[in-house]
């Protein structure tokens, strides 16, 4: 762990872009975590009720826990786990994507399953574009080559 963070591995570009990382991680985590702890509060908006409302939005929860794994790597190091990184950006963007599709099989008369759907539109493509930045902040920075030889 303390290599992670040596000096040779912290410009301010790499703490800019673990900056990033960890406000879309703790929002990502946070939906998890109100989404298991509390599901029935957030079973209506997506128009579910009763016993299945709440396994259906706990379910979301946990998928949104299991999802995290490469965010973490990323914050770590998003140099040395940049292929977490790729992956953060990617699923970011596939959830924006399939949200924007899903949304656009709605009818409009489904008028609060539509605004659900729209947040996570937002959610996920401010997640996006805060993963790309991390990105583009690490651009240019490589490990260095070691040669043991």
């Amino acid at each position: 762990m303390k290599t992670l963070f040596s000096r040779s591995n912290s410009t301010w570009q790499i703490w800019v872009a673990r900056g990033l990382i960890v406000v879309v991680l703790f929002w990502n985590l946070q939906a998890a975590m109100h989404f298991m702890i509390n599901p029935m509060r957030y079973a209506p908006s997506f128009q579910l009720e009763g016993v299945p409302g709440r396994a259906a939005v706990a379910g979301y929860g946990i998928l949104f826990l299991m999802w995290q794994v490469p965010y973490i790597f990323a914050f770590l190091h998003p140099v040395r786990f940049r292929i977490s990184l790729w992956s953060a950006f990617i699923m970011q963007l596939i959830g924006v994507v399939a949200e924007s599709i899903l949304l656009s099989t709605i009818p409009s008369e489904y008028g609060l399953l539509r605004t659900s759907i729209v947040r996570f539109i937002i959610f996920d493509g401010s997640g996006v574009l805060m993963i790309l930045a991390a990105l583009v902040f690490t651009l240019g920075h490589g490990l260095p080559i070691r040669n043991d030889t």
